[in-house]
Parts: C-alpha cells; structure tokens; sequence
C-alpha cells in the first residue's frame, strides 16, 4: 500500500478518535491491516521502487502537513499521531535502502513482508483507495471544525 494511504486512513482514525495515544495505535494497527488487503505492487528492483516511493512518500508527507494544518486546534495532536502512527511501520524502507538493515525486530519484519497482498495491476484500486480517504478525511475534518469540544469524551 502506498504510503500516502497510510497516511491517509490515519487521518480517517485521528479524525473520529480523541485522545493521542489510541489514535497512534490504532494508526499502526491500520497499517498492517491495510497491508493485507489486497493492493498495488510489488515493484522491480531499487530503481523502479525509488521512482514511486520518493514521489509518494513526498505526497504522504504533504497529506499529513496540510491535513494537520486544516485540523482544527484541539484535534490536531489526535490527528497527526494517527497519521504518524498509520506511517510508522514503512519506515523499515528508508532505513534498509540508507543502512542495509529493518529497524524492526526480525518478527516484525518478517510479519510485515508476509501479510501484503500486492499485484501490478492494481494502481487503480490504490488510487480509488486514495481518493476515497483523502475526501473523507477532509469531510470528517471540516465536521469536526464545526462541533463544539467536549473534553469528557472518553476516546
């Protein structure tokens, strides 16, 4: 799964969960969640791989910055631990192209390459995955803009 929509469900997780930690962990959850449905991939060799991750992880990374932008004050910390944790698992790719090595335990690792589900002719699916996420994560946002806070919820 590209990392944007990663990003992006955790976007959809800090937009309905109050408080920080929860939304990190179920940011993370999503992920390996996310992993196993089925998607586009895998990718031919470093520079194939390259040729999608940069732009991508790019993308990803202004999601998160304008999503947290857009959010009002009192969910933005929610919000951006979701996204953070819904992100965190990829990290072994930067790391393992930069040091030759997973970041993670050999377990987690390992989990992690077994459960995806990918196929090339996929992107269509990614892309509707995309959209989909990104449109109601924004919906979810504004929603949340307009409810007034209350600090006694308990998730």
């Amino acid at each position: 799964m590209l990392l944007t929509n990663h990003v992006l469900s955790g976007a959809l997780i800090g937009a309905v969960v109050r408080r920080p930690v929860p939304a990190f962990v179920l940011g993370v959850a999503s992920h390996f969640a996310l992993d196993a449905v089925p998607h586009w991939g895998p990718f031919r060799g470093r520079r194939e791989l390259l040729r999608v991750a940069v732009p991508d992880g790019l993308t990803a990374l202004a999601a998160m910055t304008a999503l947290a932008a857009a959010a009002p004050s009192h969910r933005r910390l929610t919000l951006t631990a979701a996204m953070l944790g819904a992100a965190l698992p990829d990290a072994d790719k930067p790391v393992q192209l930069l040091f030759g090595r997973s970041p993670w335990p050999a377990a987690v690792a390992e989990f992690h390459g077994r459960i995806q589900d990918e196929a090339p002719h996929r992107f269509p699916f990614e892309a509707a995955v995309a959209g989909a996420s990104a449109a109601t994560a924004v919906a979810l946002l504004a929603g949340a803009r307009q409810a007034p806070i209350n600090r006694s919820s308990a998730v």
